[in-house]
């Protein structure tokens, strides 16, 4: 006989409870000594006559809910139905899911008892987090109680022919399968809860599937169950035609005991006599009643364990796979405990306990208005259908997946309260406006989906012949997973030329809209905002994104005109554009940033959510991982081109009428310019650029930001053209790099009168008071004087010192809060404390400010608006909108030095005179950044995992004149969420406050850049050259970092 051994060691390896590894044992054993797990039919007969519990006389008794705890079954994925997640998630009924109505009807139940009935869920490994997070998020109160979740356990696949445990080397995963809901037993005991309720005074347990929501705890039940002294009792139905493929309750001949018997039990032979419904009336409905005393007692007689009946699954170890290893799934039933209680009882339940969703049959006719959702969150059947409910028999190959259901009826579902039965054979669509009456069949055996609307009665339809979507129909076209489409902090970015190959673009654009459905969001409600930063392969990839948005349900779109939005701009218009109805629920960019445009350069694409910001990292990773698996994108490719160079309307039409699509080109300045206009003081900028011994210039380096430095300086502030340069977006930033720092914006950084490392040069005319460059996308900023150059930093700190003189925050009462990026300078530190300031730093990447700014409103924690924040790879902003914005920080220095210059007769007081007066306040914090650009991936990643693996070494170490307090790998907890972000940046702290930190930047588009970040604070020594201030820091982080040898250089592509 086969040696359970293997699988003892393979479980116990795992961790799993002994109680568990027991059970298993038993049905283990059970397997290998021959036992089929088969019942024949002459070993049972029927069940006699059962209480029906509409004839209870005995008066309900309150006293009982102290000692009694409500159990959820809540382990199913639904991956029949083509989940993936836990199958409670699912939308029911008004936007509730299984698990909201479930929670509601706790919280009802608890009212109207007026006890605090001890609530639990049996979540399993593969739905514990979805489960946990949703109530964290929607029931805090609910999730906050002791003991709310079980953990159901987990057994191995067996070799179907050596019954060793399977393999699996693909997905080792697939090694294991859940034990069936037989589990709960085990689960009570291996985890501690079933002597925890006895010790806490609970006695009766009622048990029931997260599916089932007719199943609620009955006051009138519980005391039959008591004052019976039944140690279990199970509720059943009758049979109907309907159920007699499903398990049903017998009477055991040798012992008189009730035993289940489901299908896989059942011989071939027996099969007439199993489906026989006059014979075996009665089916359990897995809502169980249990005496948690005599379970103990019974767990105690087996030595830590409940023995159950076999039930054997043949199976392959991939499920995906048919060729795969064929196992055996051992699984065991919750209710076939009933053979094990001496004692043991069974009552007749109506059907109103009894309403699980197994198929999309069951999941229409719940979302329909044949059901309604009672005062006490039950769904019962709509008093219109005359007590029968309709009878719904979908294609079973055509509607298996919830996904091809929720297709049929993105309109709407229909009505189905006067249908008596449906039955639907091919691909349709329905809606609110479709009404089925009487007995009706419709078939379609055309390829595409046909509209069936209006009131059908009584009638056969063939609808195979009739029009159908024309420009709006849908083509699935086949593709497989493209490596490498993993997004980072900013989306995700490669080569233009790899974008524009086959499938690349289509199947990262499906992966996302697959994403955000699985999320939540109807993308049939509501807008898609699209647009970029003009950079070559814009205008076709917005077209592209078009036809494929029609395709998979998106009913609205507003695109920049020309194509053309810059980042801010786009958070801007999610946020602040209306008509409530017509409100975005998010955006695709096309942007690659700052990185090169053309051909043979960068292209991008990003993801923004409602509130304006990125897509969150829960978000990005369902999209990564549906690129890893996609076999199919949707398509519209008779949808019309879109005209996008002129603003106005375009109206698309299904030829069947039963859709349409909206297509709205509207100017790009036109939402953010009047966000901006809402948040400075244009009169006192202007009276300041107006000013004759006042000037200007604005770098827009042929990105995205032209029409909108036209939009507010020339149009809004009356000044001419001329303080404009290099406004007119090119697709390829005229062959230069849209990247707003010394190197790049080398043309006004000479105007301005510096080089390339921000030092005075001699200059023959007058230089602009005032300078500022912007990026390709328009959310980076350089600030400039005359010959003197801002560092972000200290940008940063300057603001938030004087962010009273801006109208947004004045009259607000004030900043609450400040935050910068691990890697940008201390600077605002020092002004977070002196203002009494909340105070945070992130890891970079915009989303860590976003969850602050939406800690109260999204998280409904601290309010911590208004906000300013920043990052040293200039980038600043405020909770206006939700990317960092570079012409707000622009508009932002201007009102405040209109508001140190309130009097034209005075002399101008200079962009270089407000930072030396911040630096008197302060100190100094001398800083550069050096950029490491095209490195060798492999070689970067080394040398980071060396200082890494050495931080120990290095904490309390003398290097030169410094001591390295602390060497360490930044880690973020989140204040907002509680995520952690891990490996954020190496850091050396000295004991001085000086540091150094090295990164890797997630965002360019080939090869690595290592960013190296030097920082030395002085209160004294203001006016050092910044090189001389940070000379032997500099030596001592190209030391410790050794890029010599990991990456062949020590010469910097960029010195910020």
């Amino acid at each position: 006989m086969a040696s359970f051994e293997p699988c003892r060691e393979k479980m116990e390896k795992e961790g799993i409870a002994q109680s568990a590894i027991s059970a298993f044992e038993s049905t283990f054993n059970s397997l290998v000594s021959g036992n089929t797990g088969i019942i024949p039919e002459s070993t049972i007969s029927p069940v006699p006559e059962l209480v029906h519990t509409d004839s209870i006389s005995a008066a309900p008794n309150s006293a009982l809910l102290a000692e009694t705890v409500v159990l959820k079954l809540n382990g199913g994925l639904g991956t029949g139905m083509g989940l993936d997640k836990a199958k409670s998630l699912l939308e029911v009924k008004n936007g509730d899911t299984f698990l909201d109505l479930t929670a509601k009807q706790v919280i009802c139940m608890r009212k109207e008892f007026g006890q605090n009935v001890k609530f639990m869920l049996m979540n399993s490994f593969s739905t514990s987090d979805d489960t946990l997070e949703f109530f964290r998020t929607k029931y805090p109160s609910l999730a906050a109680e002791e003991g709310l979740e079980m953990l159901q356990n987990k057994v191995p696949k067996i070799d179907a022919t050596t019954y060793v445990p399977a393999t699996c080397e693909s997905d080792p995963s697939n090694e294991w399968c859940p034990p069936g809901h037989g589990d709960l037993y085990a689960a009570l005991i291996g985890s501690g809860r079933l002597d925890a309720l006895l010790e806490g005074g609970y006695k009766y347990m009622f048990v029931s599937n997260s599916d089932n929501l007719g199943a609620t705890l009955d006051l009138k039940i519980l005391t039959h169950f008591a004052t019976t002294d039944a140690s279990f009792m199970m509720e059943c139905c009758e049979r109907t035609e309907n159920d007699k493929k499903g398990g049903h309750l017998a009477v055991r001949n040798s012992d008189q005991h009730l035993i289940l018997r489901e299908s896989a039990m059942c011989a071939d032979e027996d099969e007439d006599a199993f489906q026989d419904i006059t014979k075996h009336r009665f089916f359990n409905t897995n809502n169980l009643w249990i005496r948690l005393d005599k379970l103990k007692e019974i767990v105690d007689k087996f030595g830590g364990f409940i023995p159950l009946p076999m039930i054997l699954n043949s199976k392959t170890v991939d499920p995906k796979d048919d060729d795969s290893q064929k196992v055996i799934q051992l699984e065991t039933a919750m209710g076939a405990a009933i053979e094990c209680f001496d004692g043991a009882s069974a009552v007749i339940v109506p059907r109103t306990r009894f309403a699980p969703v197994k198929k999309c049959n069951d999941l229409l006719l719940l979302r329909s208005d044949a059901y309604i959702i009672t005062d006490d969150f039950r769904p019962v059947l709509n008093p219109a259908c005359g007590g029968a409910a309709p009878v719904v028999d979908l294609d079973s190959k055509k509607y298996k997946m919830v996904g091809q259901l929720e297709e049929a009826t993105k309109d709407g579902v229909p009505s189905l309260v006067d249908c008596k039965r449906l039955k639907i054979k091919g691909v349709v669509r329905m809606g609110r406006s479709t009404r089925f009456v009487g007995d009706v069949s419709i078939t379609n055996t055309s390829d595409e989906s046909k509209f069936i609307s209006g009131k059908i009665e009584n009638a056969a339809l063939d609808v195979s012949g009739e029009v159908g979507l024309g420009a709006l129909k849908p083509t699935s076209v086949a593709t497989a997973p493209i490596a490498g489409q993993k997004p980072g902090t900013s989306g995700l970015r490669k080569k233009t030329k790899e974008f524009m190959s086959e499938n690349y673009l289509n199947n990262f654009v499906q992966s996302v809209l697959d994403a955000v459905v699985a999320g939540g969001t109807n993308l049939s409600e509501g807008t898609l905002v699209v647009g970029g930063d003009g950079r070559y392969y814009n205008d076709q990839a917005i077209q592209t994104i078009i036809k494929m948005g029609v395709a998979n349900g998106v009913k609205r779109f507003w695109i920049g005109q020309n194509g053309l939005l810059s980042t801010p701009a786009v958070s801007a218009m999610i946020r602040e554009r209306g008509p409530v109805w017509q409100k975005a629920f998010g955006a695709f960019i096309l942007t690659a940033s700052h990185n090169p445009g053309g051909p043979e350069e960068d292209f991008g694409i990003k993801y923004n959510t409602q509130n304006g910001g990125p897509a969150p990292e829960y978000l990005m990773e369902a999209t990564y991982a549906n690129t890893t698996c996609i076999k199919s994108y949707k398509i519209c490719s008779d949808f019309p081109e879109i005209d996008i160079t002129t603003p106005g309307f375009t109206n698309v039409a299904a030829d069947d009428g039963s859709s349409s699509v909206v297509v709205e080109v509207i100017p790009s300045t036109e939402s953010h310019v009047a966000l901006l206009k809402s948040i400075f003081d244009f009169g006192a900028i202007k009276s300041l650029l107006d000013r004759e011994d006042f000037s200007m210039i604005y770098d827009s380096m042929h990105g995205v930001n032209g029409p909108f430095s036209k939009a507010i300086f020339v149009d809004e502030l009356g000044q001419p053209e001329s303080v404009l340069m290099n406004q007119i977006p090119k697709d390829d930033f005229n062959g230069g790099h849209a990247d707003p720092n010394l190197t790049y914006a080398k043309e006004l950084v000479a105007i301005m009168g510096l080089d390339r490392k921000g030092n005075k040069i001699d200059v023959s005319g007058p230089v602009p008071s005032f300078g500022a460059a912007a990026d390709g996308d328009g959310d980076r900023n350089m600030i400039l004087g005359s010959q003197f150059f801002v560092t972000p930093s200290d940008s940063l700190a300057v603001l938030v010192a004087n962010a009273n003189c801006i109208p947004f925050f004045s009259t607000q009462g004030g900043l609450k809060a400040v935050a910068r990026s691990m890697p940008t300078s201390g600077a605002v530190d020092l002004v977070a404390k002196d203002l009494n300031l909340d105070f945070f730093e992130t890891p970079t990447g915009w989303k860590f400010f976003g969850n602050l700014m939406d800690s109260k409103c999204i998280f409904k924690g601290k309010d911590y608006t208004p906000f300013i924040c920043g990052e040293e790879s200039f980038g600043t902003g405020s909770d206006h909108v939700r990317e960092k914005d570079g012409i707000w920080a622009v508009l932002a220095w201007l009102n405040v030095l209109a508001a140190h210059n309130p009097d034209a007769s005075k002399p101008l007081v200079t962009v270089e005179d407000i930072v030396r007066k911040h630096w008197a306040t302060y100190g100094r914090n001398y800083y550069c950044r050096w950029d490491f650009e095209g490195m060798d991936a492999a070689g970067a990643n080394a040398m980071m995992d060396k200082m890494r693996s050495s931080s120990a070494a290095n904490t309390g170490r003398t290097v030169g004149s410094y001591t390295i307090a602390t060497a360490d790998d930044f880690k973020y907890v989140d204040p907002v969420d509680g995520s952690v972000a891990a490996k954020q940046g190496i850091r050396f702290l000295m004991s001085d406050g000086s540091r150094i930190i090295f990164r890797l930047s997630g965002t360019a588009g080939s090869g690595a850049t290592v960013r190296m970040y030097i920082e030395q604070y002085e209160t004294e020594k203001l006016d050092l050259p910044v090189a001389d201030a940070l000379e032997e820091l500099t030596k001592i982080a190209l030391s410790l970092c050794d890029i010599k040898t990991f990456c062949g250089t020590e010469t910097p592509t960029v010195i910020t």
